[in-house]
């Protein structure tokens, strides 16, 4: 008698997964990553030249804490902001004789409770 209803149980079983894949047209969803955080990060001037300001624009979450770093040839350059209601910020770098035609990566985190994200954008000074 128990063997019947292990049978039983088995067929069930396979009967729900099997009626759960025909439903969701058989496509496997993982669920999303709660976790992460939206980071998208864009340069209002992506060839700065010297002894001028090019701002890092960043959206992500409301409130969120965010955290720049430019990875200049010979130095970093950290500046934290927070976003705005609307998940902005803007970070302002002030281009003092960085080196001409030196690709300069921006890498770009971001933090609200236990949540991260991170992106990342660049700029090239020119003379």
């Amino acid at each position: 008698m128990g063997m019947l209803r292990a049978r039983i149980a088995v067929a069930a079983s396979a009967a729900a997964a099997i009626t759960a894949t025909v439903l969701s047209g058989g496509v496997a969803v993982a669920a999303p990553d709660a976790s992460r955080l939206p980071c998208k990060a864009t340069m209002s001037n992506a060839h700065p030249a010297d002894y001028t300001t090019t701002d890092v624009r960043v959206h992500t979450a409301a409130y969120a804490h965010v955290t720049t770093v430019a990875h200049y040839k010979t130095t970093k350059t950290t500046h934290h902001r927070t976003a705005g209601r609307k998940g902005n910020a803007t970070v302002p770098y002030y281009i003092s004789g960085a080196t001409p035609g030196y690709k300069v990566k921006v890498s770009v985190s971001v933090v609200k409770g236990n949540r991260t994200g991170s992106c990342s954008t660049s700029f090239t000074p020119h003379r």
